[in-house]
């Protein structure tokens, strides 16, 4: 469903826990991270588009969150015609959202990236609220700055200290966020953030695809890993987390490039 410019309805999610921390996935087989998002159905309203795609794509249902705000108007981007399938090409042009500020109510073991037999993450993190987007794909940076600043004035007070520059607000908001974000570029934690790392000289000196996969693959400490269930392997859990060194991550499946940019 496009309207007359060829843009896509389509919802995004911000999700807080409560530190005011932002849920991040993975997008399955690749490594670029994003919020979820999906398109509004025939007969949708965006509320309703939102709910359906916080089950589809990250578990949760409507008692396990509450509303904070929303954007007021659409936010779009549009995508590069290597991400749009060929027989969609002259008429599909990009997306136009409405973005959700949620708050999650439940504890973090109800995120489920299995809800559904077509999942679109197979890793999740909380990160701070104002990080480096260079881990999502550029095309989407702009609408990703432009939803978190319009939202991030609706951010609930919380008792959690994560920045001395907490309690500066009001008219000094603006630079609070500027420098906020430029600690992060330069706080070790936040190279979790800029997606996988090739070595390509590990991957020579590699007999079997494994090996190679598992140092090529750099995900945060406190990210849990949730292998594709499309990939043929053997293993005694379906859910894996990063922050136990001993566990073995399977190789994820090649990216489809067929896949249709949600």
């Amino acid at each position: 469903m496009l309207d007359r410019e060829g843009f896509r309805p389509n919802v995004g999610i911000i999700l807080l826990n409560q530190k005011n921390q932002v849920f991040w996935g993975k997008r399955i087989r690749t490594h670029s991270w994003q919020f979820p998002q999906g398109g509004i159905d025939r007969g949708e309203t965006p509320e309703q588009a939102m709910f359906r795609e916080l089950h589809e794509e990250v578990g949760l249902l409507p008692e396990h969150v509450r509303i904070i705000a929303r954007t007021r108007d659409w936010l779009r981007y549009e995508v590069p015609d290597r991400y749009i399938r060929r027989d969609s090409r002259g008429f599909y042009k990009g997306q136009k959202q409405i973005w959700y500020l949620l708050q999650l109510v439940a504890f973090d073991n109800q995120v489920n990236l299995r809800a559904t037999n077509h999942p679109e993450f197979d890793a999740w993190r909380w990160n701070q609220f104002w990080v480096p987007l260079d881990v999502v794909v550029e095309f989407k940076r702009n609408v990703y700055e432009m939803a978190l600043t319009e939202l991030s004035r609706f951010l609930p007070r919380t008792n959690y200290r994560t920045h001395d520059r907490d309690d500066h607000r009001g008219d000094q908001q603006g630079h609070f966020r500027n420098e906020f974000r430029a600690d992060f570029r330069t706080e070790p934690r936040s190279r979790y953030l800029r997606g996988a790392i090739h070595h390509e000289h590990q991957d020579s000196q590699s007999d079997n695809g494994f090996d190679s996969q598992r140092h090529s693959m750099e995900l945060p400490p406190d990210a849990c890993y949730e292998p594709d269930p499309q990939v043929s392997y053997e293993a005694k859990q379906d859910k894996v987390c990063i922050d136990n060194p001993e566990s073995d991550l399977p190789e994820p499946a090649p990216l489809d490039p067929t896949r249709q940019e949600r």
